[in-house]
């Protein structure tokens, strides 16, 4: 069975086609028209090289930066935003005369890295994206878990854990709320925490040369960053206990997070005992088009 996974993301495109065994057959990305029609138009055009290239037709998956409400079947919270309010999955579906499943894209960063990635064969996997937002999903036995209102996973957006006084109040979040976990452990929360302290880097990296420089200050920020990320994680611990916890973003590429975080883990777990794995993305960039695809789980 060929699998197709679609990544649709507001700037690009990309198409991967898989084997049964995993292995990549096909892949092509490109611009994303910015309307919904142009859109649904791009997809059908790369399914169709696809299966013309390699002479058989597959099962589509696609992976958004929102999710499909199961109530009104429409897409809702996407920054795509000429997707919302549409039944993507039925508009393609009919266009392409299939079932096209649709999720989440941390979600299916989730269920890459669960079937065949970094936490392969485990059987409770929550996915964080540690980028300039922070995304999260959850799969069970390598399918998604998308929750009664289809926000399974939206860990980045409850307040952060036990939060210090001089923490309270601090950050607002684009969801409308204030102190959000997103606004503390993505990529960007950690620069604008540097940045609040006095330094000048520009980027999670330059912070993360100063730390292993030396720099008192960028030591200072980088271990409030790990208390917050330990603060965190330790929330969906005590909650889901997961198998295993990957990383991915550009955040997931910090090395000093696996050494350091599992001796802060057990501070905050119910019991002061810890050994949950934290793990870096097998996938990268590519985790979530491949989970899209893997959308249709093996038989």
């Amino acid at each position: 069975m060929m699998r197709m996974g679609v990544d649709l993301g507001g700037t690009k495109i990309e198409l991967v086609a898989l084997g049964e065994d995993g292995s990549e057959l096909f892949r092509k990305r490109i611009a994303t028209p910015r309307e919904y029609q142009g859109t649904l138009n791009a997809v059908v055009t790369l399914v169709n090289e696809a299966e013309a290239t390699l002479g058989t037709k597959g099962s589509l998956g696609i992976g958004i930066p929102g999710v499909i409400s199961p109530y009104t079947g429409l897409v809702k919270n996407a920054n795509s935003t000429w997707i919302n309010g549409h039944p993507l999955d039925r508009d393609l579906g009919a266009l392409l005369n299939r079932e096209v499943r649709v999720a989440n894209d941390a979600n299916c960063f989730a269920v890459s890295e669960a079937v065949d990635g970094a936490a392969a064969g485990k059987r409770v996997v929550f996915g964080a994206i540690l980028g300039t937002g922070c995304g999260a999903g959850l799969a069970f036995d390598g399918r998604v878990h998308e929750g009664g209102n289809g926000i399974g996973g939206e860990w980045g957006h409850n307040p952060l854990p036990w939060m210090r006084p001089d923490e309270f109040n601090t950050t607002e979040c684009f969801c409308g709320n204030k102190d959000c976990i997103e606004t503390f452990v993505s990529g960007t929360g950690f620069v604008r925490d540097f940045r609040a302290s006095g330094g000048t880097a520009q980027n999670g990296a330059e912070i993360m040369s100063l730390v292993d420089a030396g720099d008192e200050l960028a030591n200072q920020v980088f271990d409030r960053y790990l208390d917050r990320l330990a603060r965190a994680l330790a929330h969906v611990i005590n909650m889901l206990d997961p198998d295993a916890i990957v990383l991915g973003g550009g955040m997931s590429n910090v090395q000093a997070i696996y050494a350091r975080l599992p001796a802060i883990l057990p501070r905050y777990v119910v019991g002061r005992e810890c050994r949950t794995p934290v793990v870096q993305n097998l996938y990268g960039c590519s985790s979530g088009v491949r989970g899209a695809a893997w959308l249709w789980e093996k038989r």
